[in-house]
């Protein structure tokens, strides 16, 4: 019987098909006919229905929801979802970074925290995570950090070994070590985590004054922590924990919330401030900078589809909108290459013409064609420049100021120091100033299961040195934690 009340199966291009359940074949016992087109599509479609997985940060989830400006920061950036009043739809997804698409939610990672806001003058996106700095401070470390987190070639597992090896032999590791190591390594829920730019940018006002800034989004739900065995239960109970709860939460009308806040620098301070601005290792002491209160960000809107809204999501710090610049922070600038590029292999080179990574304001693009574009070019003269009324650059309404000065030979140097530059200084204040008794006694805790999973003796000698040079009391309880006393 017909029931003209419910939708009839169609296939990709429209057409009704005769049967969702049975294949055309010659006679109910014959072999199964290679025109039959719909079959073959379905076959087709669900062998390809997968894109590749994120190298880093593979495993996530987010939500859409609207960024509101809650004071007047103008008088530092011209950028427009940063003027009063201004109300701006978003995108977010929160990951863990070393994690495959299956790994679980709760295992000691640090967590993306990525935003994509949909501005008047084009997407504005920010890749942060949840600690305010990160391992390496020059992108020519960086993919042999994420394989030293990864798993080993041979047997395919992960393995504590690498990662120690790595972080000790990198001594700008032991800031972001002693925040993945402490109580945020596990945050309770994507809720109860604050996220981070953890890079400097520049902001540039309407009078073209020059500003360095970091962005910080404080969890308006209270920061939550699993202890180590409460990850490890819940990654054996739910291994989608985190991404469950996000969902679930806002399905329940409960929209989590993170205010946003910026640490401001006189563009002329930076040269001699006592810490190198642009090390992303490094942190700025409120006491120097401290926190002015921009907005209010709050996730409303799960998607309809995770595929198409999360999987396919494409962040780019490379997506800066006038006002807003980078800064002589070399992971930031490595970055502005590499996240757009991944993204083109990963999702195509039309990517940016998908339901999530599409802009709410007008495109005036150049590009034209490539592998599954379906948009138009903007103007049939498809060169610049031309005589036929294409898009034109407007230097007079969007150009910006010289970022900063620079001169010299090329070299391959680190960062100049700073009067008070060191691989250890910071992470020795968060142990000592932060952290409270009962924090230290956890971390203490965490760094020695973790070092007693399989860690080489070389390793392990380096490992209470590196803790030791963190904070020498702390390095002893650890060194008699695995016998090293």
């Amino acid at each position: 019987m017909s029931d003209s009340t419910v939708p009839y199966t169609t296939g990709n291009t429209g057409i009704p098909v005769e049967s969702d359940s049975d294949s055309l074949t010659a006679g109910a016992l014959g072999p199964i006919l290679l025109h039959d087109h719909y079959l073959i599509e379905k076959m087709a479609q669900f062998n390809r229905e997968r894109v590749p997985e994120r190298v880093v940060h593979a495993k996530g989830g987010g939500a859409y929801g609207v960024f509101e400006v809650t004071q007047d920061v103008s008088r530092f950036t011209r950028a427009d979802l940063f003027q009063p009043g201004r109300r701006t739809d978003m995108l977010a997804r929160f990951s863990t970074v070393a994690g495959e698409l299956g790994s679980p939610d709760t295992w000691r990672d640090p967590r993306g925290f990525a935003l994509k806001f949909y501005t008047e003058h084009g997407n504005y996106d920010m890749v942060g995570n949840n600690t305010p700095v990160f391992f390496v401070r020059d992108p020519m470390k960086f993919q042999d950090f994420i394989r030293s987190q990864k798993r080993r070639p041979d047997s395919g597992l992960r393995d504590h070994d690498m990662q120690w090896d790595f972080w000790t032999l990198s001594p700008e590791s032991a800031h972001q070590v002693a925040w993945l190591m402490g109580d945020r390594g596990i945050p309770r829920t994507w809720r109860n985590m604050n996220g981070y730019s953890s890079h400097t940018y520049m902001w540039i006002n309407a009078g073209g004054e020059r500003f360095w800034v970091k962005y910080h989004f404080k969890t308006d739900q209270g920061i939550a922590f699993l202890t180590q065995d409460e990850g490890d239960a819940m990654a054996g109970e739910d291994a989608d924990a985190h991404r469950r709860d996000l969902f679930d939460s806002i399905r329940r009308g409960e929209h989590p919330s993170w205010t946003m806040y910026v640490q401001v620098m006189p563009f002329d301070e930076a040269w001699d401030y006592r810490f190198n601005p642009f090390d992303l290792t490094k942190v700025w002491p409120h006491g120097d900078y401290p926190l002015i209160e921009v907005g209010r960000m709050t996730l409303n809107r799960n998607p309809d589809d995770y595929h198409v809204h999360i999987e396919q999501a494409a962040f780019e710090p490379s997506n800066l909108v006038p006002g807003i610049s980078v800064s002589p922070d070399k992971m930031l600038l490595g970055r502005i290459f590499s996240y757009a590029d991944t993204h083109r292999y990963r999702i195509g080179p039309n990517y940016a013409q998908l339901p999530p990574n599409r802009p709410h304001s007008p495109v005036h693009s150049y590009s034209k064609d490539g592998p599954m574009r379906y948009e138009p070019a903007d103007t049939a003269a498809v060169y610049a420049p031309n005589s036929y009324g294409g898009p034109a650059a407007d230097p007079g309404r969007f150009g910006e100021p010289v970022g900063w000065d620079v001169a010299g030979r090329m070299v391959r140097e680190a960062y100049p120091l700073h009067r008070e530059d060191d691989d250890f200084g910071q992470a020795g204040t968060l142990v000592r100033e932060v952290l409270d008794d009962a924090a230290r006694d956890r971390l203490v805790s965490n760094v020695t299961g973790h070092l007693s999973d399989g860690v080489s003796d070389p390793v392990l000698t380096r490992a209470v040195q590196y803790w030791r040079s963190i904070d020498k009391d702390l390095g002893d309880r650890i060194a008699t934690g695995i016998g090293r006393a």
